[in-house]
């Protein structure tokens, strides 16, 4: 096995190096053995995150009794949920660059042989194995779990009832007390947002492509199985070091094939289109929106879960988590049961070897003949209004087509403040614009105006397309990712108020029901705006990501 840490701490002029490493208590035993780096995005910024640096100890004591030296180091990461609705949401996608390059950074500049890579908010997951994909060293992912749901008037409840809640209080049809009750209940302890929202859809993600623990994705935060499943992992990334397994051999296009086939059958969040996109081209596979389309109509949705569905995360656990749903996926010949993943066996062989059967009295999980939808609910859109894509997710969407007019805003907040204002009626199809990968920049998701729109009754009464994006909390008939983005010049940046829109969720179009010749001529009047952002790290990103449909990654200049 290859032990990039001996380039560091071995011979006569590492002998400062090694200085340092005793200063921080290492003993020569310590320093002769393997270097695992073991990162976390623990902070206070969201309850997320909150319990990180506790499962990260927990992760050390793994490595360590695998015959490893852990050396623990946190990042950055945003909080989606108290960053939306504002110019803070337009950092969280960019954080997901930058904790794939910060922990980069640190492998390489410390040239440790493996990783283990705990996340908890919705851009770390992604960017933690993104880093995992770039460095192609030995590594595990580990999740730091789902939050519990809350408890309001005898129901669950998450952040997606309070977001919802505020436009019923807009609307006069919830009062402020009772908003007041709802938010004081909705999050009762440390984890990630509780329904199939971006966090836990990657969670999913990560033991379907095969980089986590199976088993890992649903075990809450604050169970004990979660000190568990991090002390596993660590151990795990020793086993992966002495057999030569890398990243590149667990991240294929297969295991790609099978986290698609994962993400429709759970019913998971947009942003799944996204990170996976950004995955692959960080790994080197080939992975295209037509993939997404390939795989979506092959797979049936079977999973009951938030936001179009009823269940939470916690529900799925209850009834064996993920690896229930790929067994059933499995039954049906829908996965590639040869991947390999992190515990150095195939898929086939990890789920062969769980002790779990499919239980027709529960209601979270629909048997695979009988399922909540024929084919998945991440939608890849095509038309004149995003001639390269858009994604919509079509579970709980029950209107297959629609017309209205268009009611353009060239930013979340003027849309917001029309909404709030009931100037938004049935029929209209809101278009928010210049909040893509550049125009932003950071895309923001809008699950303020998106839950406004559904707290007011309008989820299916209109629609809303933008070049941003949508928390995996979003419901209703919402388009997003809209590429070519309005700031580089798209059709979106064409549209007008009063414009037909016309949508088709059975043909995959998203059209903007004008003339090519006005089309035209509306490009010959269009200009770039200004950059909102002229220095500092939004301007950097905004130089450098490239569109939606590439998964909004930045590429060097050169």
């Amino acid at each position: 096995m290859e032990i990039s840490s001996r380039n560091v701490v071995e011979g006569p002029s590492r002998a400062p190096h090694r200085a340092m490493y005793k200063a921080m208590g290492l003993t020569d035993d310590d320093i002769g053995r393997p270097f695992i780096g073991v990162s976390h995005t623990g902070n206070e910024a969201t309850p997320c995150n909150i319990h990180l640096g506790r499962l990260a100890l927990k992760a050390k004591a793994g490595v360590q009794d695998a015959g490893g030296t852990p050396r623990e180091f946190s990042t950055i990461a945003v909080s989606d949920g108290i960053a939306m609705g504002h110019e803070g949401m337009k950092s969280s996608l960019v954080s997901r660059e930058i904790i794939a390059d910060s922990i980069e950074l640190m492998i390489r500049a410390h040239q440790y042989d493996g990783l283990v890579g705990i996340a908890g908010c919705d851009k770390s997951l992604p960017g933690s194995m993104m880093a995992m994909a770039r460095l192609n060293i030995p590594s595990v992912f580990v999740y730091g779990g789902t939050i519990m749901p809350g408890i309001y008037e005898g129901k669950q409840v998450t952040i997606q009832d309070v977001y919802e809640a505020v436009g019923a209080y807009e609307a006069g049809q919830l009062t402020i007390e009772a908003l007041k009750n709802l938010e004081n209940v909705a999050c009762p302890n440390a984890g990630s947002c509780g329904g199939m929202y971006t966090a836990n859809t990657m969670a999913s993600i990560s033991e379907a492509i095969g980089i986590a623990l199976p088993g890992s994705a649903s075990p809450p935060a604050e169970d004990p199985r979660r000190e568990k499943i991090v002390y596993e992992s660590g151990k795990a990334v020793l086993n992966l070091l002495e057999n030569g397994i890398r990243p590149q051999d667990i991240l294929t296009y297969e295991a790609f094939e099978n986290a698609i086939a994962v993400t429709n059958a759970i019913g998971g969040s947009t942003n799944a289109v996204l990170h996976l996109l950004a995955l692959s081209r960080e790994i080197g596979v080939k992975l295209t929106l037509d993939d997404f389309e390939r795989v979506r109509k092959k797979t049936p949705h079977i999973a009951d879960m938030r936001p179009g569905g009823y269940y939470v995360m916690l529900d799925l656990d209850k009834i064996g988590g993920i690896p229930l749903l790929m067994k059933s996926l499995q039954k049906k010949g829908l996965l590639n049961e040869n991947a390999i993943t992190a515990t150095g066996k195939t898929l086939k062989q990890n789920l062969d070897s769980i002790p779990i059967s499919f239980d027709a009295n529960q209601k979270v999980l629909k048997s695979i003949e009988s399922p909540i939808h024929e084919i998945g609910t991440l939608t890849i859109l095509r038309g004149s209004l995003a001639p390269d894509g858009a994604v919509v997710k079509v579970a709980g969407v029950y209107s297959k087509q629609f017309r209205g007019k268009a009611r353009v805003f060239d930013r979340e907040e003027d849309a917001f403040d029309a909404i709030s204002k009931r100037k938004i009626i049935e029929n209209d199809v809101v278009i928010i614009r210049y909040e893509g990968p550049k125009g932003g920049p950071g895309m923001r998701e809008m699950l303020g105006v998106t839950a406004a729109l559904v707290g007011q009754k309008l989820g299916e009464k209109v629609a809303l397309i933008t070049d941003g994006r949508f928390s995996g909390a979003t419901r209703g008939l919402m388009i997003g990712h809209v590429s070519p983005e309005a700031a580089v010049g798209g059709n979106i940046a064409l549209v007008k108020d009063e414009d037909e829109i016309k949508i088709d969720l059975e043909k995959n179009s998203v059209d903007l029901m004008v003339s090519e010749s006005e089309l035209a001529q509306r490009r010959k009047e269009w200009k770039p705006r200004k950059p909102n952002y002229e220095r500092g790290v939004l301007a950097k990103y905004a130089s450098l990501v490239t569109s939606a449909s590439e998964g909004a990654i930045t590429k060097p200049l050169f």
